[in-house]
């Protein structure tokens, strides 16, 4: 993971060419308005009858697609067995209606498809790493064009899948990345980077709770794990050293976060020991804990959705890395030729995008998230290194 950094500066980079290009093609409004005509006869006023014009009403506005391509475009890029449509697979580690980062993934499929008058996609969720060849397999032989892979821990058979199936368009939300093969295209975040702000976010509230104490419920202290938790520590006692958070794993390894009696268990064990905060790093079972925090009072969480703070849950924030989210610019990158096969793109951690974020929280709070992705797009070398060194050790051994 050494390798994150340049990449990350070099991500950096282009992000700030392309905002400075965005901002240019803003100016274009168009300020046109039809004028009146002023040399009409001029009516007598009279003030009890006189009716104001009725205020033009504002046209409804569209929802906007998840991606905007003309559907011809999609179907030249992708139809893989010519039959004029785009039918898109996914293939999830967890469960598709885990009102987190799987679900994200599969709302994305389901929108995309449905804007475009296309097919259902086809979903195979819950997938361990054990039968991970053989649902993807699966996935491939029902006439899918696109298969998108949801997540690193269940890539391993894509060398050998992707070769077998090499009509269809394989794309995966890679998490940390994946190695490069010629038949595959991925998207990676830089987990450490992401957390750090998201640390920074927490600090915010238990600063404001004139409290100390956090927990992270996680699955089973595994790589990405690690790498999630020490920089989500390192955000934390960067706004005060004394600030703690204790990791406890609720589920079976190797990628079990769906166990919602362990994980509910965990945090009520938590704030009986004083913890005040909770950060819901979990799949199934993250609505079950945000819930109970909010009946408790403790500050929560959640890990992925970008709508965190439009949820019925009052969620404290969230630590977005969604998968829809993730999924809906690689394709409109994979369009536009910037992402091929045999490519990786690193998305960016800026605001917007993933990263921290508080739902109602104050201007204080505010600011100290602003300021860590300040420096992340300074390129702050003291704080990239940190960060490198996190993800090194938490990925040393593979």
């Amino acid at each position: 993971m050494g390798e994150n950094v340049s990449k990350f500066k070099w991500m950096m980079t282009v992000l700030l060419a392309l905002s400075m290009i965005a901002a240019a093609c803003g100016d274009d409004d168009d300020a046109d308005e039809a004028a009146s005509d002023s040399a009409s006869a001029v009516e007598e006023e009279n003030e009890d009858s006189a009716e104001e014009e009725p205020a033009e009403q504002e046209e409804a506005v569209e929802e906007e697609p998840v991606v905007e391509v003309e559907t011809d475009e999609l179907v030249l890029a992708f139809d893989a067995n010519g039959d004029g449509t785009i039918t898109i697979g996914v293939a999830a580690a967890g469960p598709r209606d885990d009102n987190g980062y799987y679900q994200s993934l599969v709302n994305f499929a389901e929108d995309f498809s449905a804007d475009n008058g296309f097919a259902p996609p086809i979903v195979s969720d819950n997938i361990g790493p054990a039968e991970a060849a053989q649902a993807m397999s699966d996935l491939a032989q029902q006439g899918v064009d696109i298969l998108m892979v949801g997540a690193s821990e269940i890539a391993e058979p894509l060398p050998e899948l992707t070769e077998q199936f090499p009509d269809i368009f394989w794309y995966c939300n890679c998490g940390a990345g994946f190695q490069e093969l010629p038949g595959l295209a991925q998207a990676t975040d830089w987990g450490a980077a992401v957390h750090y702000t998201a640390g920074v976010a927490m600090g915010g509230v238990l600063q404001e709770q004139g409290s100390t104490s956090a927990v992270f419920l996680g699955c089973c202290d595994i790589n990405f794990e690690v790498e999630a938790y020490n920089a989500t520590v390192f955000g934390l006692q960067s706004v005060d050293p004394s600030f703690t958070m204790e990791y406890v794993g609720t589920g079976d390894f190797p990628f079990d976060f769906d166990n919602s009696a362990n994980a509910t268990a965990a945090l009520t064990n938590a704030k009986a020991n004083g913890a005040t905060l909770v950060y819901a790093y979990l799949g199934g079972a993250l609505d079950p804990v945000g819930q109970l925090a909010t009946d408790e009072g403790i500050a929560v969480f959640s890990a992925g959705p970008a709508d965190v703070c439009e949820r019925e849950i009052p969620w404290t924030g969230g630590v977005v890395f969604d998968g829809g989210s993730y999924a809906a610019q690689a394709l409109r990158l994979i369009v536009d030729g910037e992402l091929a096969e045999g490519s990786t793109f690193d998305f960016p951690t800026e605001p917007g995008l993933n990263g921290g974020v508080l739902c109602d929280g104050s201007a204080d709070a505010q600011a100290l998230i602003d300021g860590a992705f300040g420096l992340l797009a300074a390129y702050d070398g003291e704080l990239l290194g940190a960060l490198g060194g996190i993800s090194a050790e938490a990925y040393a051994g593979g």
